[in-house]
């Protein structure tokens, strides 16, 4: 039942409903870091000498095709569009980029080079209006134009504003496209908030109410205004999140959403009461978080392969070199898939603290009864052993210090 945050890769084949579980999902990612699950990993095939699945025998001999192919020459129009498609085939975020946040320039570079394939893309349909692919070439533009100004082309914005104001106009866009032009403008402005998270999130959920009057019966919109209340979690707006949450698990009619709602209520009530955690460490201690009261205890959700994660671990570390003296712990919950990774990590990290890996799934288990969707997730336990917060990144430091004077 519980939602998994996806990869922000883009794919511009998505159908269109699949394209809207992407953006919304894609909120999730964005008011918060890594999903939970790591990226599959990718090599280059190895050369191999195997023999491939035989070819069918082709219909026609190869002197007949070569024939054929003579007696009826690609027209301008298709060698034009050939062109385009092979152009196109550059258009997709790098690989890379889910196991590494780029650069603010290596996003300008690929904005730019998206724009400049939007251009290409408008140059085919203009030339050639009447052609097949016209209609892909126009979808292709919008797609590019999109991504380009999302990372930071502004030169292209009022070219892409044009673009959606023609598409709202037309009185045969279908359901599925109207909102997912409508997600697509939330989605940008979303990401160029320069003010403060919690106004991001107060205009996501003005926008995403007004979508929910207007496509009053979509999952997409119920599944975007979750991630609003998983944002106002993460941001320490408690009541904001358990008011949106709950509304969600009452009112929504889709399953999958109201299950997730009432993942999120679970989570939230957490906070105040004990916390229990049990595990074996990889080092072979054996950890019980109820045996550590009268510390304060850190517990970190992370994985090696999380850049946001990987990211935050010198502030961790820093706060527990500074800490940990006056009774501040740290228990991590690996989600990497492979312990030698994990070992690997803690080894050239120097990690002292004890860490929680999936020998027999025990930290899965773990995400799945802790709700965990996302990562980096921080916890803070209080010397009682009562969860006291859901979102410890930050401000770490003072705010373990701030239990630690606790009585």
């Amino acid at each position: 039942m519980r939602q998994i945050k996806a990869s922000c890769q883009k794919s511009w084949d998505l159908a269109p409903v699949s394209l809207l579980v992407a953006i919304a999902l894609g909120f999730s990612l964005f008011l918060s870091g890594c999903s939970s699950k790591e990226p599959e990993k990718t090599s280059a095939p190895a050369a191999t000498n195997r023999v491939e699945a035989q070819e069918p025998e082709p219909i026609l001999s190869e002197g007949d095709a070569a024939m054929l192919k003579a007696a009826k020459p690609a027209s301008e129009a298709d060698r034009a569009w050939e062109a385009v498609a092979n152009a196109l085939q550059g258009s997709s975020e790098p690989m890379e980029w889910q196991l590494k946040e780029p650069t603010k320039e290596e996003m300008a570079a690929f904005g730019r080079t998206n724009g400049l394939l939007a251009d290409k893309a408008r140059d085919f349909y203009t030339r050639f209006p009447n052609h097949e692919k016209a209609a892909e070439a126009r979808q292709q533009e919008y797609a590019l134009l999109s991504l380009a100004v999302q990372l930071g082309n502004t030169n292209r914005a009022e070219q892409l504003r044009q673009l959606e104001e023609a598409r709202l106009k037309d009185p045969n866009l279908s359901e599925d496209d109207r909102l997912e032009l409508r997600m697509q403008q939330l989605q940008r402005t979303a990401l160029n908030q320069e003010t403060n998270m919690v106004a991001t999130l107060t205009q996501l959920e003005k926008t995403a109410r007004a979508m929910q009057k207007e496509f009053p019966k979509r999952a997409e919109v119920a599944s975007l205004l979750l991630s609003v209340a998983q944002g106002w979690l993460d941001n320490n707006q408690t009541d904001k999140s358990r008011t949106l949450a709950r509304e969600l698990a009452q009112g929504t009619s889709d399953e999958e959403v109201k299950g997730n709602a009432e993942e999120l209520l679970k989570k939230i009530e957490r906070v105040g009461k004990p916390l229990g955690l049990k595990f074996k460490a990889v080092d072979g201690r054996a950890v019980d978080l109820q045996k550590l009261k009268g510390q304060v205890v850190l517990i970190d959700f992370w994985a090696t392969w999380c850049g946001p994660c990987m990211a935050e671990l010198p502030k961790v570390k820093a706060a527990y070199e500074k800490l940990h003296a006056q009774g501040f712990e740290i228990l991590g919950i690996s989600f990497d898939r492979e312990k030698a990774d994990l070992e690997r990590v803690l080894a050239k990290e120097k990690i002292p603290w004890p860490q929680c890996f999936d020998e027999g799934e025990e930290d899965k288990k773990l995400g799945d009864e802790f709700g965990i969707t996302g990562i980096p997730a921080m916890w803070l336990v209080d010397k009682k052993g009562v969860l006291r917060e859901l979102n410890a990144r930050d401000g770490l430091a003072e705010k373990v210090e701030k239990l630690l004077a606790e009585n």
